[in-house]
């Protein structure tokens, strides 16, 4: 066993022995560290002001990400390497390029948000030498200011692009082989285990340490990417113990693609998905690019989304529309389950005492297949899902119905599928007859809830006008009668 998390902060080596299991990278910056150029704006992940960059090692080569360290366990951050907007200028303070584009080109108003946009650009500026605007709007996705109107701070990273100067200026270029060198040495096959009086915090150092930790410790609560998590604490003032923090279990991150389709497990994020997921499913790709901001992305996995069960979670329904399996694992082994079947009730998984998710294995759509995702929201980025509803329809020779699956969120206390409906359009005709006659089933599916993101009867009729639309677009119906933005 170990006893402290051991990570790099800007250029200092660090070692913790008494961390609480729920202590916030944030609050450590700022309540230990005096580094209060990242702020609190949300304490949710969902402002940005809090953003920082987060370095670690993933197949021996040094990748950086921006992060929300308002969500950010330090328990998380074992062999990694923290950078605050601190560490950006140089020691005579010359201001990094980044920085002197948001000046150059007056990004910066009230100032509030400005060193959280400044790491969003500046993770974007390490990471893609020639960004165009799309890619721009996409890493500044998770940065919200209320002040310029956005349009002066894409300039400035588009300045930045068009500007590079030598990396012998950038800190972290300057000194990258030095931080992959000592972030090895932090790395251990051991388990680190902390405890700060009655709490306490694991990072197992294998897939197995994790299940013999659950076999004694069958709930605890285990932090992936802590993108929901995070907001027990920061909102719920919840309290964990003991934490199990996985996000550097190396087993639980990969993601394979063979023949019949894709494996992920249950560690691997969303933006390392993305690639793979966007190449082999588009349609699912897209979606992602729609799942929090950069930062809740490069956090955040899709195990983690299936593990917690959320009825908003934006992956399950159309993992379970895809049928998608899931392999959960114990000390006793490993069992597969449908994922449809693994969701019971609200805040309730087909998991046994001492089982953790460890992968997904997702199929591929058949070519003949129609394959569609729509998520409503109230803005179209960063933004919780009211109601996101999946299609999975393949059409027989007559065009009848052979085979359909739809899964919505926001409808229930689960991600759940709409049995009625589906029932009903099997071997019927796949025609606006049809669509019209199956469209009250979704009555005897599904009964929501009210709520601040949508009312009941709004989630209802909003489930039966996106059959209608997955009608008309599988129809090839004309341009004018498909009027929203295609979302997923």
């Amino acid at each position: 066993m170990n006893d402290s998390i051991r990570f790099i902060l800007n250029g200092e080596d660090v070692a913790l022995k008494d961390v609480k299991p729920t202590e916030t990278l944030l609050d450590f910056l700022r309540l230990k560290r005096r580094l209060t150029g990242t702020k609190e704006g949300c304490a949710e992940g969902d402002c940005g002001a809090c953003t920082v960059l987060v370095g670690r090692l993933i197949d021996g080569k040094l990748h950086y990400e921006s992060v929300n360290a308002c969500i950010r366990f330090i328990g998380s951050l074992n062999a990694t390497h923290v950078v605050t907007v601190e560490h950006l200028a140089a020691k005579d303070g010359t201001l990094h390029p980044v920085q002197q584009a948001m000046v150059d080109c007056h990004g910066s108003q009230c100032g509030f948000c400005t060193p959280g946009f400044v790491m969003s650009m500046y993770g974007l500026w390490l990471s893609n030498s020639n960004p165009d605007r799309a890619e721009i709007e996409k890493a500044l996705q998770g940065n919200l200011c209320r002040c310029t109107g956005y349009e002066p701070i894409v300039k400035a990273a588009e300045q930045v692009a068009r500007t590079r100067p030598s990396a012998l200026f950038d800190p972290l270029e300057r000194t990258r082989s030095d931080i992959v060198a000592r972030l090895w040495a932090m790395q251990g096959s051991g388990t680190i285990s902390i405890t700060s009086g009655e709490d306490r915090l694991l990072v197992p150092g294998s897939l197995e340490a994790l299940a013999r930790i659950l076999a004694d410790e069958p709930k605890a609560t285990i932090v992936a990417g802590s993108t929901d998590v995070g907001l027990w604490v920061t909102k719920q003032m919840r309290a964990l113990n003991p934490v199990v923090f996985i996000n550097h279990l190396q087993e639980l991150q990969t993601i394979t693609s063979g023949e019949g389709g894709i494996t992920i497990g249950a560690g691997v994020t969303y933006t390392r998905a993305f690639e793979t997921i966007a190449s082999k499913v588009p349609t699912l790709g897209r979606l992602i690019t729609r799942i929090g901001g950069e930062q809740v992305r490069n956090m955040g996995t899709i195990g983690g989304n299936i593990a917690n069960g959320s009825p908003i979670g934006d992956s399950p329904p159309p993992l379970i529309a895809l049928g998608a399996t899931v392999k959960l694992r114990s000390t006793e082994g490993t069992r597969m389950l449908r994922l449809e079947d693994y969701f019971i009730d609200y805040g309730r998984q087909d998991r046994r005492p001492g089982e953790f998710v460890e992968s997904l294995f997702v199929p591929y759509p058949a070519e003949d297949t129609h394959f569609a995702v729509y998520k409503i929201t109230k803005r179209r980025d960063e933004d919780i899902t009211a109601v996101l509803g999946a299609f999975y329809l393949t059409l027989d020779e007559q065009g009848d119905v052979n085979d359909v699956r739809i899964a919505f969120g926001g409808m229930a206390g689960t991600p759940k599928r709409a049995r009625a409906v589906e029932n009903e359009l099997i071997g019927r005709p796949w025609n606006e007859e049809t669509i019209e006659a199956v469209r009250d089933a979704f009555d005897t599916d599904f009964q929501p809830l009210s709520d601040w993101r949508a009312t009941a009867e709004y989630r209802q009729l909003t489930a039966k006008n996106l059959l209608t639309r997955f009608y008309l677009e599988t129809t090839g119906a004309p341009a004018e009668l498909r009027r929203f933005e295609e979302v997923a």
